[in-house]
């Protein structure tokens, strides 16, 4: 017998957080996530992404044991900004069992039409500013710093319920014989001396002693390059604060880049080291030496995900983001990365797609968001 029942309890929270260890259990693929982070992120009381959005958890039980989670999702400055009537779910995890899959979406689909919405998109972990995606193809590596891992079998799950594909998000490898190669270093060079001189464009690091101020111009940035992208929602202030405390202790201030066009604003990029590959070995826990595997192995991280390059849409033309590629490779070289993922690129964003590709990057892992009428 399966049954659903809202998450209305700390209990029960730990229980839906916990749930993945139960799915992911001998899978060498799998990168817990740190406990108390997921903790927090669904904590209304400390995660500003609540205070535009409402999220509703529900657990899945069959024959009295847990089986499935889901949490279906209504976000407030998604349907202000793209004038639509859309929710989303997230955090799915289920059992190989379509019974249990079935009624997880199900659940999901009938809470976010009771809220006066007609559509419902995902997976987004909760949101398109987070973690989201269902892996389709690359399962045969771990996922890097901040993207999704799931079963195969969830493609299947999905799709017979009734979802189709909304959007295609494609992961591009950039492996160590290209960001070494001689030639495209020299190419690359070449490119961005011209466009520093062609149009008047300077580069400068992040600033950690002034940080608040950082943090401020990047929001203005994000929020002007990404407006007119597919699923785009801008990030609040508060949410923008809430996520650069959150990465305060990953960021490698070498890889957050500016650029200015005749002293103004015009773009930046930030890529992350790979923690996973510490998180991998943490098991979710920080206690009781979770600091420790933390500072010493991040010294020890040789990837990096180029996860942001955004450039306003009035300097978009004037092909900053090969500038940005050459200090990211260059500084990344510098402090001991040997590879590197560029993440998640649109399928339709050819400009973006087209410079990853003449740098030899190719793409290795893509994911799926889908969508599904509820009229």
């Amino acid at each position: 017998m399966i049954k659903i029942r809202k998450v209305e309890n700390e209990k029960d929270r730990m229980a839906f957080i916990k749930f993945p260890w139960d799915i992911y259990k001998g899978d060498p693929n799998w990168v817990p996530p740190l406990i108390f982070d997921v903790r927090k992120n669904l904590d209304p009381s400390k995660n500003p992404f609540f205070k535009h959005a409402e999220v509703q958890l529900f657990l899945a039980e069959k024959d009295g044991k847990l089986a499935g989670r889901i949490a279906a999702i209504k976000n407030d400055n998604h349907t202000d900004f793209h004038k639509d009537k859309a929710g989303f779910f997230g955090f799915f995890e289920s059992i190989d069992d379509e019974e249990v899959s079935d009624l997880l979406l199900d659940t999901a689909c009938e809470w976010v039409k009771s809220k006066g919405l007609n559509e419902i998109i995902g997976p987004v972990n909760p949101s398109t500013n987070d973690e989201c995606g269902l892996l389709i193809d690359g399962f045969n590596s771990p996922p890097v710093f901040l993207m999704t891992y799931n079963p195969k079998h969830y493609i299947n799950k999905i799709e017979s319920f009734g979802f189709e594909k909304a959007k295609d998000l494609y992961a591009y490898y950039i492996p160590a014989e290209v960001i070494n190669d001689a030639k495209v270093m020299a190419k690359l060079e070449r490119m961005s001396e011209l466009i520093k001189k062609r149009s008047d464009v300077t580069t400068h690091k992040l600033n950690m002693k002034d940080l608040n101020n950082e943090v401020r111009k990047i929001e203005e940035i994000y929020n002007s390059a990404w407006e007119s992208n597919w699923g785009f929602v801008p990030i609040t202030t508060a949410e923008f604060d809430y996520l650069a405390e959150s990465l305060k202790m990953v960021v490698d201030p070498d890889l957050v880049m500016f650029a200015e066009v005749a002293g103004k604003p015009a773009g930046f990029t930030l890529s992350l080291p790979d923690f996973n590959q510490v998180l991998k070995k943490m098991n979710g826990r920080l206690l009781p030496f979770g600091f420790l595997k933390i500072l010493t192995g991040k010294k020890k991280i040789d990837f990096l995900r180029v996860i942001i390059m955004g450039v306003k849409p009035e300097y978009q033309k004037k092909a900053i983001d090969s500038v940005f590629y050459l200090e990211t490779i260059k500084n990344g070289n510098k402090n001991g990365y040997t590879g590197a993922e560029i993440s998640w690129v649109l399928e339709d964003n050819m400009p973006m797609r087209m410079t990853a590709e003449k740098l030899g990057a190719h793409i290795y892992k893509t994911y799926r968001i889908y969508k599904k009428s509820l009229i």
